[in-house]
């Protein structure tokens, strides 16, 4: 990431991102590559995953290379060799650790390369691996705290960074009975997601802040909360939290919904 050069202010995005089979999606393809097309090109992205929780916050590796973390099982092999090569982030990490409270510790894990919540979507978007990539914690589900930790990052829009929320709309994977791609949403995956549409139509922050109580289709939509929690950081990281945002990717995949957001 090349700080001295003219500054470019990015959009932030939260993706629902699914399982390493995405990629054999082909409108899901097509829908994130959509997206990337839209975007300016980033100098650098950050990605909370839903799938590193860690406090207090941590930064991932800046070795590009370091292994990338395969935190699934039971698929096939061929998900298993994907690499995804992008330049480490060492002026990325030390701004971040910059733009926290003071006092507020940061801890530092040179073994965590990007999880398949941040390298999955990354190789549709910019499949040449060119741009630096820094994966962080979530150092917590509290969706308060988080939108506090996305405000933080958000002067990093102004150099160019593309910071992402990478969760999922849904996933309730214990309660689903059809996994096919192509199934039909439940009942509980349907009516979470539209409530979720109505609430970015209307921007309202505090219904979705207060979504396990709120929401229809709880606690079946997420019986554990992580895949929701990116958002509150995209949300953060916005001009506004309460401003409507761009619906970009909707739909289901196995049941899930895939409703995905772009924030000014």
């Amino acid at each position: 990431m090349t700080m001295s050069e003219a500054p470019l202010r990015t959009p932030v995005l939260f993706l629902s991102h699914g399982a390493p089979p995405l990629v054999d999606s082909a409108l899901w393809v097509q829908q994130l590559r959509t997206l990337a097309a839209r975007l300016p090109r980033p100098r650098a992205i950050l990605v909370v995953s839903a799938h590193w929780e860690a406090a207090p916050l941590t930064i991932g590796s800046t070795d590009s290379r370091t292994p990338l973390t395969y935190d699934f099982w039971g698929f096939d092999e061929r998900f298993y060799r994907t690499t995804y090569h992008s330049p480490g982030a060492p002026d990325l990490a030390a701004r971040v650790e910059a733009l926290m409270p003071d006092g507020t510790p940061v801890a530092h894990d040179a073994r965590r390369r990007l999880d398949h919540g941040a390298y999955v979507p990354l190789t549709v978007m910019y499949p040449d691996a060119q741009i630096p990539v820094l994966q962080v914690s979530l150092p917590t589900l509290d969706p308060e705290a988080l939108l506090a930790l996305g405000r933080r990052l958000a002067p990093l829009r102004d150099e160019g960074v593309l910071v992402i929320g990478s969760g999922f709309t849904t996933h309730g994977l214990p309660y689903l009975t059809d996994r096919r791609p192509d199934a039909a949403a439940p009942t509980w995956s349907a009516e979470f997601d539209a409530w979720a549409h109505e609430c970015f139509a209307a921007g309202d922050v505090e219904s979705l802040i207060d979504f396990r109580r709120r929401a229809p289709g709880m606690p079946y939509a997420h019986p554990t909360i992580e895949h929701f929690a990116p958002l509150f950081v995209a949300l953060g990281a916005g001009d506004d939290p309460e401003q409507r945002p761009d619906e970009a990717i909707d739909g289901f995949w196995m049941g899930l919904a895939k409703r995905s957001v772009v924030l000014t």
